[in-house]
């Protein structure tokens, strides 16, 4: 969708929006683990994505601000989730998973082990992964996660050793 100067705000942002959709699904599909927990993240990111368009900078990058955003309503999203599961039962999840099993495409098993890592990792670690698949630079993961390119660097560093040594890689 081409987005003209005289489009009104709803219009650029939605044409912004349909663009880097897969950055909301990414985020919401690493930070949510149910299907109907994944679509509220989604959906949730897309109204705080709008609540802040009014102060987007045009000259920076829209995805940069975009991500900003979305890993900051998961992180809050993740830990409101956590406050919420200390005060509540927990179900028997291998019913649900056993009838949801049927007809679904099973990712293979390097897939299924990355994502068992990322879901132990703590939000800022899961966000540096993320982007870091997501193959963004160094300074566009500084930007979005408000630390310097060292600090970036480093904590990439720790993260691949984390993977070298985690042994459902190593099969």
């Amino acid at each position: 969708m081409a987005v003209t100067a005289t489009a009104s705000p709803r219009e650029r942002f939605g044409g912004l929006l349909e663009q880097h959709r897969k950055i909301v699904f990414k985020v919401a599909n690493s930070y949510a683990r149910l299907a109907d927990d994944r679509a509220d993240l989604a959906q949730e990111i897309r109204a705080q994505l709008w609540r802040a368009f009014p102060g987007y900078d045009e000259s920076r990058s829209f995805p940069t601000w975009m991500y900003r955003i979305a890993l900051n309503v998961a992180i809050s999203h993740l830990r409101d989730a956590e406050r919420r599961d200390r005060h509540s039962l927990p179900l028997d999840e291998s019913a649900h998973e056993a009838a949801l099993v049927g007809g679904i495409d099973e990712p293979d098993e390097r897939v299924r082990a990355l994502e068992e890592f990322m879901a132990r990792l703590d939000p800022l670690n899961r966000a540096l992964l993320l982007l870091v698949l997501e193959t963004r630079s160094y300074r566009e993961i500084a930007e979005i996660l408000g630390l310097s390119e060292t600090n970036v660097a480093t904590r990439i560093s720790r993260l691949k050793q984390r993977i070298r040594n985690d042994t459902s890689f190593t099969g």
